[in-house]
């Protein structure tokens, strides 16, 4: 892969400019060539035992294809939107071909920085071997001295990008494109607005061992990732991209990509909001391949808004199965039970040998009794031609695909056989199961009925009839409310009106304040309802829903 001689890392005094002085590149970058998804054992014969190749090719979609429109579908939109999916569905991840003016302009924003951080390693010593630099839009004038030249208009080409693959998945889904639009910043960004999304500069130096270049193989588990947002486009000058397959194979996934083409993988924030049929795809970046120059690299991570709401309504509703997992959960709760997660898998001394040991580990008779994408038990499972037995939604999967996701075989879509031992087996493990579930649900009733003696302690109200009951769901959705507090509550919200926006588990509330437009979660021992001064007087009165039932 070439670059331009003499380029300045200053940003050009128009786009037409820099468009003008790299077409002859952007012209050579267009040509269309299948990205071959290399074996990484090939190039790391004395690696990690686990790299392997997913034994197909990484499918390549032009963003022109899947760019939103007025009108009917096309059949180049259908086969694009399909195309997209399927990768993702089977290696995690896809390949976006851009067009020539959005291709030259990625390559005015990696040669910009690669010589800004060139430029940074000369003025700071004792620094290591990688410069790294975030971009938001909306900051401050100031800030934007930290960031290399051309950021902005990177952010805005590849915040489209990322737009156009989020339609076309939820597209896929039997979504409407618009669907996760809520859940994203506004386009442009309000006054004074931060955008919740980043776009990250990166450049990494070639390793050099004992004088020569590193021969890779080394701690590549060190350095896993698991994509927290919603997708995640990455764009470099050379490769070095590993991505883990459905099946836990590591691959090149950047293997053939040229300055025009954008590898995207899904997050967790899509993978909760689409309750699990867009996974979130672990990656991890090496330095074994590089050039003697280096590598420069951009990933747009495209994060929803703090105070969005995961919720799969949308999904349930397009006749989709949703696991009972997946409860709505505003994205800053979300966020940070995943920071807790990964707080507790990188405890220092042991976290190489947690990795190891969870690799090693045997699965369990429930993993393997169920569907791997619902979390059904398999009390349908079939044998597929190829001998692999499937259930649930992974069984509509290969019929859909008409290909064996374990052996990646064609199957013939009418030869289904019961796999009765499957089954058999499956229900009695689920009969244990609801077992435990009904013991699990006395011991909550227990705490539920000690929850409340202490209620009656601290001054809530207690029944009349001397029954624990269980106030439940006593407020409607759209309804309007006070917030009275407890000792829990911020002080911020007491006192305040509050629209109910939904009902969550265990008498829980979403709620909206009337006066800031903040959103906030609480139960209902906390709210009052609003009732009319000639109901009441104008006081404020509680009026619970009870039941004596759990």
């Amino acid at each position: 892969m070439h670059r331009l001689v003499g380029s300045s890392p200053i940003t050009p005094p128009s786009f037409s400019a820099a468009v003008s002085a790299a077409a002859d590149v952007s012209a050579s970058l267009n040509r269309s060539h299948p990205i071959t998804v290399t074996p990484i054992s090939a190039a790391y014969p004395s690696g990690d035992p686990m790299l392997m190749m997913s034994g197909g090719a990484l499918a390549r979609v032009r963003l022109s294809e899947i760019l939103p429109y007025e009108g009917a579908p096309s059949p180049t939109y259908v086969k694009a939107v399909e195309t997209l999916s399927v990768s993702l569905m089977r290696y995690n991840a896809s390949v976006i071909e851009l067009g020539s003016e959005d291709a030259a302009l990625l390559r005015c924003g990696l040669e910009a920085a690669r010589l800004y951080f060139r430029t940074r390693s000369v003025n700071v010593s004792g620094k290591g071997n990688r410069g790294l630099s975030m971009y938001r839009a909306g900051r401050s004038v100031e800030d934007l001295d930290s960031s290399p030249p051309c950021m902005a208009e990177i952010f805005r080409c590849l915040g489209k990008v990322a737009r156009a693959a989020l339609s076309a998945i939820a597209r896929h889904l039997r979504l409407r494109s618009d669907v996760f639009n809520h859940m994203l910043d506004d386009f442009p960004l309000a006054p004074n607005e931060v955008s919740s999304s980043v776009l990250l500069a990166s450049y990494a130096h070639a390793s050099i061992q004992n004088g020569k270049p590193g021969s890779g193989g080394g701690n590549l588990s060190a350095n896993v990732e698991i994509e927290k947002g919603l997708l995640t486009l990455f764009c470099s000058d050379g490769t070095g991209i590993q991505v883990c397959d459905p099946n836990g194979r590591w691959y090149a996934a950047d293997n053939g990509c040229g300055v025009c083409d954008i590898l995207l993988i899904t997050g967790k924030a899509l993978s909760h909001a689409t309750a699990g049929l867009r996974p979130a795809a672990s990656y991890r970046a090496t330095t074994d391949h590089l050039s003697g120059s280096g590598r420069a690299s951009l990933a747009f991570r495209l994060m929803p808004k703090s105070n969005a709401i995961l919720d799969c309504s949308p999904i349930e509703a397009a006749g989709h199965i949703i696991p009972q997992s997946y409860v709505p959960v505003s994205v800053s709760q979300f966020m940070d039970n995943l920071l807790a997660e990964n707080d507790i898998l990188v405890s220092p001394p042991v976290k190489t040998n947690v990795l190891r040991d969870d690799v090693c580990k045997e699965p369990s008779l429930r993993s393997i009794l169920s569907d791997p994408v619902s979390g059904a038990f398999l009390e349908d499972a079939s044998v597929v031609s190829c001998g692999h037995s499937f259930g649930g939604l992974m069984l509509r999967r290969v019929l859909e695909m008409s290909r064996c996701t374990l052996c990646n075989a064609e199957i013939d879509t009418g030869s289904l056989v019961p796999n009765h031992a499957l089954r058999a087996a499956a229900s009695a493990v689920k009969q244990q199961d609801d077992k435990r579930l009904f013991h699990n649900a006395a011991m909550r009733r227990r705490r539920k009925e000690m929850s409340d003696q202490m209620d009656v302690e601290n001054g809530d109200p207690a029944t009349d009839d001397g029954l624990q009951r269980v106030v439940h769901y006593p407020f409607a959705v759209n309804e309007k409310v006070l917030i009275k507090g407890n000792r829990r509550t911020p002080e911020k919200f007491v006192g305040k009106e509050a629209i109910v926006t939904s009902q969550c588990l265990n008498g829980w509330y979403l709620l909206k304040i009337l006066e800031t437009g903040d959103n906030v979660r609480l139960q209902y021992r906390s709210l009052k309802k609003m009732m009319n001064d000639d109901d009441r007087g104008g006081s404020l009165h509680v009026q619970p829903v009870e039941s004596n039932s759990l």
